[in-house]
């Protein structure tokens, strides 16, 4: 139900239900309609159009905390699952996504370099399911030869990402984090680690490149709209995130 609201709420569906709305609206709310319906298509062209979604995406990734303090340096690598995808030839029934994968390889990367352990991070995302970080462990093993030395299993969201491994890490005298997810995902994790009390060092997957001076750039596109609704989804999150 969660996901359905939220695929709801964001763009691109938002625009088209909007869009729906103000077609569907008459007698003396046929002006008005007229008028959300244009805004609406308006806003939707707009969030197709990579220069307006990118720029969006990349605001999020800007004055994160890359570098660790001298004074309490990272003890351990913590990073959040994403997505998994069925596969009957792993033994779990589930490989990691393409976002799940992006994040382990950055995880595994950081680990050869520091010799830290590592904590995956991810509950349950589908009924009958194993949880994400099982299954994102699994694959650290057996594909990038980095065993995870702890896995948190119950988390539903970000929030609980970080509060479930606060309790770990702490179990193990550990107080200082590098913290692995998307470049775009980490401000909102960012928020949820450090209220834990934990001490945190963004260590992002490869951060996106700034938008060149191409036309292209402002033709609405498939992708323009999967940026936005990413974009929007962090925004929002971010904002809930910092409220009292």
């Amino acid at each position: 139900m969660k996901a359905i609201l939220e695929a709801l709420a964001l763009p691109p569906t938002i625009f088209v239900v909007l869009i729906t709305a103000g077609l569907l609206l008459g007698g003396r709310w046929q002006r008005p309609g007229r008028w959300l319906t244009w805004a609406s298509l308006i806003a939707l062209i707009l969030f197709g159009m990579p220069a307006v979604s990118g720029s969006l995406l990349l605001a999020l990734e800007t004055g994160l905390p890359m570098t660790p303090p001298a004074d309490h340096p990272p003890q351990a690598i913590v990073v959040l699952s994403a997505e998994y995808t069925r596969s009957s030839d792993d033994a779990l029934g589930y490989r990691p996504g393409l976002l799940s994968l992006d994040r382990l390889r950055t995880a595994a990367a950081l680990h050869r370099r520091t010799g830290l352990p590592i904590l995956v991070s991810g509950g349950v995302g589908q009924a009958g399911a194993p949880a994400l970080a099982i299954v994102l462990a699994q694959s650290l093993k057996d594909d990038l030869q980095t065993p995870a030395r702890w896995t948190e299993a119950r988390s539903k969201d970000t929030w609980q990402n970080a509060r479930f491994s606060a309790e770990i890490l702490r179990a193990n005298g550990i107080s200082s984090i590098y913290l692995v997810t998307h470049s775009w995902h980490m401000r909102r994790a960012l928020v949820a680690f450090r209220a834990t009390g934990l001490t945190v060092t963004a260590a992002p997957t490869a951060l996106d490149e700034p938008l060149g001076p191409d036309l292209d750039d402002f033709l609405p596109r498939a992708a323009g709209w999967q940026t936005g609704y990413f974009a929007m989804h962090e925004w929002i999150g971010y904002a809930w995130y910092e409220l009292p």
